[in-house]
């Protein structure tokens, strides 16, 4: 690598000297403006504004210009001669934590090596020294015509240099939240907690750049004059979701089919959460009404119905009765309704009555005291006729 800067590492009274080099890269394809209906190439040109002429990049300086549009010249020479020890010198002011430094201030990163044998001694005890107390270095330098605010910290065997912004550069959030107010469910957070356990972990050196890799291919289609075969990718369609429930556990579904995982392969401890938290929770379903049990009829309406029978009709309860009995009428045109009335059957309880266990009005008619209350009863009222 080309080192882009050379300085010292002022750690107290010791010094380091140190080469700055670049620690990423931008892989990304650059493309070319072109006039599209010619394909001619379109460039920038640095024309100086009196002669009209482009200006090499040699003789290219730097000015400020004032209020009322005059420009002031100011040279490498003025900027090295700024009475700052940041002008040669990355110095460290303090040691921290790095949780204590919010990563909206993080920007470039840089390697920075040795300048020579001799300060293989220093940059090794301070290196070492980082890696012990767990700490970043803060430190200031100036680069770029600008002093800058940096973050010293250990990457494998070599010292890192993380450029941050000032604090009065990182912007307030002010007005970016949302303005409406709303309510987070708790069964909602389970999912989401479900949902990012499903996802799990993953290793960065795993993740690629499959937009640059799709670049590539077109580009070396279009190269061999073949026809780019790619098909256009699915447009996200989270944006159409409205239900927030349904969008999670479909969420957790395809997370669990992309690990290769069912939903019931699951068990133990976790998988009764998982299961619990994935509850399909249906909203806006009336439940159907409750059947309600008949009322039972009183005995005096009963009384009444059994009078208003039809000819010719039995219940399923005075067959047996009839049978057992032996008294199932002349055949008059009318039948003698059941001895469901009878003395044995009062003698019953009053809540229930006898007629409706067939066992009971059974066991009734082969005792032969309740046929002789039965039929006397039966001549004290007279032949009972159902209309």
């Amino acid at each position: 690598m080309r080192s882009i800067w050379n300085r010292n590492i002022s750690f107290g009274l010791v010094s380091i000297p140190v080469k700055m080099y670049s620690a990423t890269e931008d892989h990304s394809i650059s493309f070319r403006q072109i006039h599209t209906r010619d394909g001619g190439r379109v460039r920038y040109r640095k024309v100086c504004e009196l002669e009209d002429e482009p200006v090499d990049a040699s003789e290219i300086g730097r000015a400020y210009e004032d209020a009322d549009g005059a420009l002031i010249p100011i040279t490498d020479e003025d900027l090295a001669a700024l009475p700052l020890p940041t002008t040669h010198t990355l110095e460290i002011e303090a040691f921290i934590s790095a949780s204590e430094i919010d990563p909206l201030q993080m920007g470039d990163a840089y390697y920075l090596g040795t300048g020579g044998a001799a300060a293989a001694k220093p940059y090794t005890l301070l290196r070492e020294a980082l890696k012990r107390s767990e700490k970043v270095a803060i430190a200031k330098y100036a680069h770029r015509g600008r002093e800058r605010l940096g973050m010293l910290r250990v990457v494998g065997d070599t010292l890192a240099l993380h450029r941050l912004l000032w604090p009065d550069e990182v912007r307030e959030s002010t007005g970016v939240a949302p303005k409406e107010k709303v309510t987070v469910k708790p069964a909602e957070l389970d999912l989401a907690d479900t949902l990012m356990a499903t996802l799990g972990e993953v290793d960065l050196d795993d993740l690629h750049d499959e937009y640059h890799e799709a670049l590539e291919s077109l580009v070396a289609a279009k190269m061999s004059g073949a026809a780019p075969t790619a098909e256009p990718g699915e447009r996200p369609t989270g944006a159409q979701v409205v239900d927030l429930m349904a969008a999670l556990q479909e969420s957790v579904r395809s997370a669990r089919r992309t690990r290769g995982e069912e939903a019931g392969e699951e068990t133990g401890e976790e998988g009764a959460e998982r299961e619990e938290a994935t509850v399909t929770h249906l909203r806006g379903r009336k439940k159907a009404p409750a059947k309600k049990a008949p009322a039972k009829k009183a005995p005096a309406a009963r009384k009444k119905a059994a009078g208003t029978r039809k000819s010719g009709t039995k219940t399923a309860e005075e067959k047996p009765a009839e049978k057992a009995a032996g008294t199932t009428g002349k055949k008059t045109g009318t039948k003698q309704a059941a001895p469901k009335k009878t003395t044995a059957a009062k003698t019953t309880a009053k809540k229930t009555t006898a007629a409706k266990t067939p066992a009971k009005k059974t066991t009734a008619a082969k005792t032969p005291a309740k046929k002789t209350a039965a039929k006397k009863q039966t001549g004290k009222r007279g032949t009972r006729t159902a209309s």
